[in-house]
């Protein structure tokens, strides 16, 4: 019995949450033994917000009238009973629909103007504000309510030619495809420009993030929608009409936003919709599936995409199948089979992102947690070496050898100082080199494609301005980059000689690895150059859709550029918190052997039983090693977890 993808999905979210409880009480375990410095801490953190926050965003691409609402209502809204997204014939989903939730935010529809296209905010500035948007509460349990309310996602209005124009809902160069003008010279838009379904549903509290985008027109008219929200998508179905096919508006679709143009966005599955118009009582089943197969492997040829990865749907018949839990006609739709694909192919490779951020969150913090014992072992046998030698000392002897391990303290701290000026020339470096990737250097590095955009009139040379722009991107990366393997070989240099004067355990971070954010930038310029291009003349001319333009590249810049930021700051406080654990360490020990040797020489016959003290706490030691290699085994899924493992709670952890 095949699985729906919202079991798929609960069954993720299930795994989800539990691995981030067991991170929580991991990173709680070390903590109340001493063993998670700042660098791991912080990683620890991150993966376990990144596992119980974690979204997946699925994008439903379409011209209008291929029954991609009426797709989404079956994958996901069947329990109401009823249609929750508009599904009527003709246009319905009129503009970008985000379906999420956010606990943080009221149950209900935000709907911002179509209006604010002519506004300087991007898009992604007005999804962050509260202001401009016009709210309707919701009661999250009344399908009725919730299914009129999702009719506003439909609205229209009547505009002037010229704010159309301005709008960047009619260009002259379209001709027959352009929206027709009324005998006032009135033209019909949108009424919406965004909208944000927030919904306690049980897979949107898990995660699940839909969005639902118009057709071509809308889609070409909204840069950041194709710049910035689709490449968050981890899967995009692209749905077609199975009695149409590949239509040349859905191959515009295709090639400027979702094909090869597109190189760096997630994978693709294509449905043919609607084949309950090919259920013709005339011809025999095997003429019907014959019909089927022909329209998925011309519809595969065209776009481009593997045959396996074009499924055929009856997106209404599967809905009314789930409403009236029919059986035998949710077969016929073909529906769990599109689940099966959607689901296999996009958890699980979701699951093998998340299990590797794990894996290298827990090789990372048990090395250094291992360093740390291992450090603290060889502190403690030192300790038993030193006392086990103070046998049979007098009292001015042991007097001398607490006055020399002072002064072994003393140099210490004054080699310390060579500690404070390594991190004094790291910190001044690195604020040198993430000035290169500053916002006030990507705002000068823009600022030349910018202007160019801003020019008034046909665009000229705006292609050679974008590829300046990019080559200034890259070299600014690729610079960094040598900068950073430069810092790389000082730190080494830099912890071997500590390691060698001080016997610590230092071991330099894992150098940045910046190239795939130089990879990016060539994949955001070559996803997008067909808005440069010839088809886009006349909408170039237009300052307004210069301005949306400018607004989306710059922040899908910015998001790559944040991230490579993100990364260099991670190698600096693994560096730091290695530097200032171990010296704290340093310092501990060396208070130990003054302490062990004043209560020896005041009490000789103190001496055993603080040997027995080292003894057992060197026990203690290799029994918090065995447990940090089970613990870590567990949570890598390379060991089955113990009965007798709490479910929570680092006592109870310890007990165990």
């Amino acid at each position: 019995m095949s699985v729906s993808f919202s079991q798929q999905f609960e069954q993720h979210g299930a795994w989800r949450r539990s691995l981030a409880h067991r991170l929580r009480w991991l990173a709680s375990w070390l903590s109340d033994n001493d063993l998670l410095d700042d660098a791991v801490g912080e990683r620890l953190r991150h993966v376990e917000a990144l596992m119980r926050g974690s979204q997946v965003m699925v994008a439903f691409v379409a011209e209008f009238s291929r029954g991609k609402s009426e797709l989404i209502n079956a994958l996901f809204f069947a329990g109401y009973g009823r249609r929750v997204m508009p599904a009527s014939a003709g246009r319905t989903t009129m503009c970008p629909v985000e379906l999420r939730y956010d606990a943080q935010r009221p149950v209900g529809l935000r709907l911002l103007p179509i209006d604010t296209r002519l506004a300087p905010q991007s898009l992604q500035q007005w999804r962050d504000s509260a202001e401009g948007w016009t709210e309707i509460a919701l009661a999250p349990e009344d399908g009725e309510q919730l299914a009129a309310t999702m009719q506003k996602v439909a609205e229209v209005e009547r505009v002037p030619l010229e704010r159309a124009q301005a709008l960047g809902f009619w260009r002259e160069d379209e001709g027959d495809e352009a929206p027709p003008v009324d005998a006032q010279r009135q033209v019909e838009v949108p009424r919406w420009r965004h909208a944000v379904l927030n919904l306690p549903h049980p897979l949107l509290e898990q995660g699940l993030v839909i969005l639902d985008t118009p057709g071509l027109n809308a889609i070409g008219a909204e840069p950041e929608l194709t710049m910035s929200l689709l490449p968050q998508a981890h899967a995009v179905l692209f749905i077609l009409g199975a009695d149409t096919g590949v239509t040349r508006s859905d191959l515009a679709i295709w090639r400027e936003h979702l094909g090869d143009a597109a190189p760096g966005m997630a994978s693709r599955i294509v449905a043919l919709n609607k084949i309950d118009t090919l259920w013709d009582s005339l011809s025999v089943p095997g003429q019907i599936e014959a019909q089927i197969e022909r329209q998925c492997a011309l519809s595969a040829d065209l776009l481009g995409v593997p045959r396996r990865r074009v499924l055929a749907v009856s997106a209404q018949k599967g809905l009314q199948a789930r409403i009236a839990d029919d059986a035998a006609l949710l077969q016929a739709s073909r529906l769990p089979a599109l689940e099966a694909l959607l689901g296999q192919g996009l958890l699980a490779e979701r699951e093998a992102i998340l299990r590797r951020a794990v894996e290298g969150s827990l090789e990372a913090l048990r090395a250094e947690a291992e360093r740390i014992l291992r450090l603290r072992q060889r502190e403690l046998t030192e300790q038993a070496l030193e006392l086990e030698g103070l046998r049979g000392k007098n009292t001015a002897t042991l007097r001398h050898m607490q006055r020399r391990v002072e002064q072994e303290q003393a140099e210490f701290e004054a080699g310390a100082e060579r500690v404070s000026a390594l991190r004094a020339v790291l910190v001044k470096r690195l604020r040198e080199t993430q000035a290169v990737l500053g916002p006030t250097a990507l705002k000068s590095d823009l600022a030349q494609f910018a202007q160019a955009l801003r020019r008034p009139g046909i665009k000229l040379q705006l292609t050679q301005v974008y590829a300046r722009t990019f080559d200034a991107l890259r070299t600014n990366l690729a610079d960094v980059q040598a900068t950073m393997a430069e810092l790389q070989t000082m730190l080494h240099a830099a912890f071997r000689q500590l390691n060698a004067e001080h016997g610590f355990a230092l071991q330099a971070p894992a150098e940045p690895d910046l190239a795939q954010y130089i990879a990016e930038m060539s994949s955001i310029e070559q996803s997008h150059l067909h808005y440069l291009g010839m088809g886009n003349v006349l909408r170039l001319v237009q300052s307004e859709f210069c301005e949306r333009l400018a607004q989306a590249l710059a922040s899908r810049v910015r998001t790559a550029r944040d991230a490579a930021l993100a990364e260099i700051d991670e190698w600096r406080r693994s560096a730091f918190s290695q530097m200032d654990r171990q010296m704290s360490e340093r310092r501990a020990a060396y208070a130990k052997r003054v302490e062990s040797m004043t209560r020896v020489r005041e009490a000789a016959g103190s001496l055993d039983g603080r040997l027995a003290e080292l003894a057992g706490q060197g026990a203690h030691l290799k029994a918090l090693e065995q447990r940090l290699r089970d613990l870590s085994e567990v949570l890598a899924g390379r060991k089955p977890e113990p009965e007798a493992v709490p479910a929570s709670g680092a006592a109870q952890l310890r007990a165990a």
